[in-house]
């Protein structure tokens, strides 16, 4: 079987992967032509562009970019027709994805989109183009299902894959044993950072980051380095702040640290999973800012995925002007020696491994989609 698969970041890289793996127990020879990552790359998939040329985040920097996403979006269609897959999977990153679903709709390919847009904070109209263009949609958090049937679509829950991709780290004891050895730190505890994966994430959220660091000198802070970011830029940012940076090694940094500021984003939940004590941190232009609160309005009560799921404040998400030294360092020391909050982030974090439910998504979701691939 033939699968077109996009994905335009790289959580979406990390599940793509997962889900190919899957498809290919089932399917040794299984055809996959990808716009994604070097995960996606290393199961196979003969990579068309990687996410970093896609990876636009916020209402300016896509506005001003619009050229750029508009030639790829002609380069998809024209490929994909070329490839003639018989499905096509769409890995979240709707901007992109969801135009790409209404071309497949009309060419006749079939489209399966794994882990849902966001549709019930932001765009509700878009269920009415999912409804239209998307023959099964695969969703990873469990009040999307309910969500999708009050507009009678049947979605498929499967599940979230975040918990078999911490469960393959988790067995891979010796790396987080040796993490501090490997990387010559010493015995004070650690406060991990993780900045985020794009550029704009780094240039905006990192420095604010770095100006706590002189109020915790019991500790060491180590950095989570993506490793399509020129190093150049990190230490640019850093100066002359004791920082040890690391690549590909997320878990191990954060199953080491006693807590960690992270940027919005799939790793809050990663941190979650992990049981790693956080504050999440998030800002954007302000133009970007403003656009999206006033679409958001009173829909969307967090941004964090630990919130949204659990419903509630688990972490505290400082975002825009609230993310300053003052209160980011307030933030820190509570989680690190409030023994009180302590216990109720690790309660809050039981509570949501137990709403996460079962492991083995990517097996439940590869099944989908080689259904529907067979009957193409």
């Amino acid at each position: 079987m033939k699968y077109y698969i996009i994905a335009g970041e790289a959580s979406g890289d990390l599940h793509a992967s997962n889900l190919m793996k899957e498809i290919k127990a089932n399917d040794p020879a299984a055809n996959f032509r990808c716009w994604g990552g070097d995960l996606m790359s290393a199961q196979g998939g003969v990579l068309v562009k990687h996410y970093k040329e896609l990876a636009f985040m916020g209402f300016w920097e896509v506005a001003t970019h619009l050229s750029a996403i508009l030639k790829n979006l002609k380069d998809c269609k024209k490929d994909l027709l070329s490839f003639a897959p018989h499905v096509l999977i769409l890995v979240d990153y709707p901007g992109f994805n969801m135009r790409i679903a209404q071309f497949a709709k009309k060419n006749g390919i079939k489209v399966v989109y794994y882990i849902s847009p966001q549709v019930w904070a932001w765009k509700t109209r878009r269920i009415h183009q999912i409804k239209r263009d998307v023959e099964r949609m695969i969703t990873i958090l469990p009040f999307e299902k309910p969500f999708y049937a009050k507009y009678h679509y049947n979605a498929d829950y499967v599940g979230h894959p975040l918990l078999d991709a911490v469960d393959i780290h988790l067995s891979e004891n010796e790396e987080v044993r040796s993490f501090r050895q490997r990387h010559h730190l010493n015995e004070k505890p650690i406060i991990a950072i993780l900045p985020g994966s794009r550029k704009q994430e780094l240039v905006k959220i990192m420095p604010l980051m770095l100006e706590v660091m002189d109020n915790f000198p019991d500790y060491q802070f180590v950095m989570s380095q993506v490793t399509w970011l020129p190093k150049e830029l990190y230490h640019s940012l850093i100066k002359d702040k004791k920082v040890t940076l690391v690549q590909n090694e997320t878990y191990a940094l954060l199953l080491n640290a006693e807590a960690a500021m992270v940027t919005s984003g799939t790793a809050t939940l990663e941190t979650a999973i992990l049981g790693t004590r956080q504050v999440v941190c998030y800002k954007t232009s302000t133009v970007s800012y403003h656009i999206a609160k006033s679409v958001a309005k009173d829909v969307i009560k967090y941004i964090s995925l630990v919130n949204l799921i659990l419903d509630k404040p688990a972490v505290t998400e400082l975002i825009q002007n609230d993310l300053n030294k003052e209160r980011l360092t307030n933030e820190l020391q509570k989680i690190l020696y409030d023994e009180s909050a302590i216990a109720q982030m690790q309660s809050d974090y039981s509570r949501l491994l137990d709403v996460l439910g079962n492991r083995g998504a990517s097996k439940r979701a590869a099944a989908i989609v080689e259904m529907v691939a067979k009957n193409s």
